[in-house]
């Protein structure tokens, strides 16, 4: 499946040659940016990089554009879908022991702690809920990983799985198609299964629901290329440094260890492996994070047109939300309820909706005709951030919004000068 995909992609970049899974692959991933690459060698196995890198690529993928991208994921969210449960899935067929060394997980950078998984997601199932989520794993020998276990759903139950002194039964996937990888990257309430927000964005995009088959009781996406039975211990291990996704090294903390049991995998598999810090990181944690300060920002402001996470603020820190106001002070509004949507965000930029928020060059002339710091800059000290921004302190950092929209009651001096064609289109 996931070759399929990529091999559709106009822009595929196709490395013939063998490459090292130490630090080589990164020299690709690096080189071609915003390019999926596709490594017909590496030690013996098939690897794709920079799949999901554009935002473009995605909504072209999903059958919408940029600004439907959007909608799409607020309506996944809001509405998820039940997914359905099938008898057979092609990774069955091949079945096999676990010998992690083998595998064709990376070193990306040289001051890494170790080889690691980055597009792996773990499905773990408590009760009736099944929990689907993104975990970096740093392989310790053939059957041992640390896996990086950030305090929220899974650590949630892997730890009262330890309290009553067991160790906790996961499936790791690796090998997805973009809409499973986008639900798995989402933060919603506890009990919301993201496998059901998975199955929406794809009734949506073509038209069916998500298919999964049982795999010891625990539901796994049948287009999954690698599937992986393992359990979380309670063993805890040095993880890490590793880059994030600022592209700087995050510290070295205790994790646990996952044991990994048994390997099945579909015919000819492409192991997908997710740059730190590259844009396709950027893409899958950022994409649906957007949704939720969309929904935010709409509580105080009625007309919201769209929400951005920029490239440039590594899709994390830095956002532009267009609004169209309705009072003064609706901008302001907006930067509030945008921080308070992604409590991560360091800057938002609020543009009326004649702005392209999609073209920093449009959001940078707002920001030089419409905006004045004495007037317009909001500035929050000492608040809760991101740990991922190296330059906050003790978890810290001063925000920062500015509000480039026109003021309501000179609105025609800040208007762009237009051609009006002779069948009335407007034409910039």
């Amino acid at each position: 499946m996931l070759r399929e995909i990529v091999e559709g992609f106009d822009d595929l970049v196709v490395v013939d040659k063998p490459v090292k899974k130490e630090l080589e692959i990164t020299k690709y991933l690096l080189k071609y940016k915003d390019r999926p690459v596709l490594f017909k060698d590496v030690e013996g196995w098939k690897v794709v990089g920079n799949v999901w890198s554009k935002r473009e690529r995605i909504a072209k993928f999903l059958n919408t554009d940029n600004r439907g991208l959007l909608e799409l994921l607020v309506k996944a969210m809001e509405e998820p879908k039940d997914y359905v449960v099938v008898d057979k899935a092609d990774f069955l067929k091949n079945k096999s022991e676990v010998n992690l060394l083998e595998l064709p997980v990376p070193k990306f950078y040289p001051r890494d702690g170790g080889r690691y998984f980055t597009s792996a997601m773990v499905i773990a199932k408590s009760g009736d809920f099944v929990n689907v989520s993104f975990h970096r794993m740093m392989v310790l020998d053939e059957t041992r990983a640390a896996i990086r276990l950030v305090p929220r759903h899974l650590y949630a139950m892997w730890k009262d799985a330890v309290e009553m002194g067991e160790e906790f039964d996961v499936r790791i996937v690796v090998g997805n198609p973009v809409h499973l990888l986008l639900a798995g990257a989402t933060s919603v309430a506890y009990g919301i299964s993201e496998l059901k927000i998975a199955s929406a964005i794809s009734l949506q995009a073509f038209g069916r629901p998500v298919e999964v088959v049982e795999v010891d009781g625990i539901p796994v996406p049948v287009e999954s290329e690698f599937v992986f039975r393992a359990k979380i211990t309670d063993e805890l291990v040095d993880e890490g440094p590793f880059v994030d996704i600022t592209g700087t090294y995050d510290i070295v903390r205790k994790q646990p260890v996952v044991v990994f049991e048994r390997m099945y995998h579909v015919d000819d598999p492409v192991f997908h492996v997710l740059l730190p810090g590259g844009y396709e990181h950027y893409m899958l944690m950022g994409l649906p994070k957007e949704p939720q300060i969309y929904s935010a920002v709409k509580r105080v402001v009625p007309k919201v047109h769209g929400v951005r996470l920029t490239e440039g603020g590594c899709m994390w820190l830095h956002a532009v939300v267009s609004i169209t106001k309705q009072h003064e002070g609706d901008g302001k509004n907006a930067i509030l309820a945008a921080f308070t949507g992604h409590p991560s965000l360091k800057r938002v930029v609020v543009v009326d909706e004649d702005v392209n928020i999609y073209d920093d060059r449009e959001v940078e002339w707002a920001i030089a005709t419409r905006f004045q710091p004495d007037r317009d800059l909001v500035v929050i000290p000492d608040a809760r951030g991101s740990s991922l921004d190296p330059s906050g302190k003790d978890g810290l950092t001063a925000k920062w919004g500015i509000d480039a929209t026109k003021p309501l009651d000179r609105k025609e001096k800040f208007e762009k000068a237009k051609i009006v064609s002779s069948r009335q289109d407007s034409i910039r």
